[in-house]
């Protein structure tokens, strides 16, 4: 990266932008468990997660594919601003797949929503799925300096990558298709697999019922005495 291009990149990725991504994570609508298998019936585990990823990078590939589209207008809106606009949407669609995944996994950070938002929002930033076992220790990880500045390099690296986006002539649609297609799949076989090592079977989930433990299984539900 040319020092030329790495200052653009920090300048356009301002503090606030960390800020604003912190605020619309703590925000997002996550289904739970029980919500999932409802949507996805008589599928497992590694089933829903499957569909999840694939809903996830066409949701990427949209917001990639518009930041492109958008550079090829007559007259092009502010650029800087659609590229934050769309890093913040990518990374906010990221976000709730992480998020879902820990609940497909039986893993559910623990505290409130905004708690867990904080750990979801952490594994982004580290690209990798992370154990912490108190909502404190995930609020403290979020807040901390640290990550905070790991947030940031990660917001300008994504910047950096997807600057051929603005390329005219609707070529940046493509780019930005194929980057956040190939990214977004990347970060999902990465998560799933720090997951996946501490899976939790659903029929061992505290309150979950077994009919519906047995429907996400495939396995039918034992009758009862």
């Amino acid at each position: 990266m040319s020092p030329e291009v790495k200052t653009h990149a920090w300048s356009m990725v301002s503090p606030s932008v960390a800020d604003q991504l912190i605020e619309a994570v703590s925000r997002i609508q996550v289904r739970d468990l029980k919500t999932l298998c409802r949507h996805f019936p008589a599928l497992g585990p590694e089933e829903i997660a499957d569909r999840l990823v694939a809903g996830a990078v066409r949701g990427t590939e949209a917001v990639g594919a518009s930041v492109g589209t958008a550079a090829a207008l007559p007259t092009p809106p502010a650029m800087p601003a659609e590229l934050a606009a769309s890093i913040l949407g990518t990374a906010a669609v990221e976000c709730k797949l992480i998020a879902e995944l820990h609940e497909v996994y039986g893993l559910r950070a623990p505290g409130t929503a905004r708690q867990r938002a904080a750990l979801y929002l952490a594994e982004w930033t580290e690209g990798r799925g992370l154990n912490v076992a108190k909502p404190a220790s995930a609020v403290t990880l979020m807040l901390s300096v640290r990550v905070r500045k790991e947030l940031r390099r990660r917001l300008i690296g994504l910047t950096v990558r997807r600057m051929p986006m603005l390329t005219p002539f609707m070529v940046g649609a493509v780019i930005g298709a194929s980057l956040n297609r190939y990214d977004t799949a990347r970060l999902a076989r990465r998560i799933r697999a720090d997951l996946r090592a501490r899976q939790v079977p659903w029929e061992a989930l505290p309150g979950q019922e077994p009919g519906a433990a047995a429907a996400g299984s495939g396995v039918t539900a034992p009758p009862k005495h």
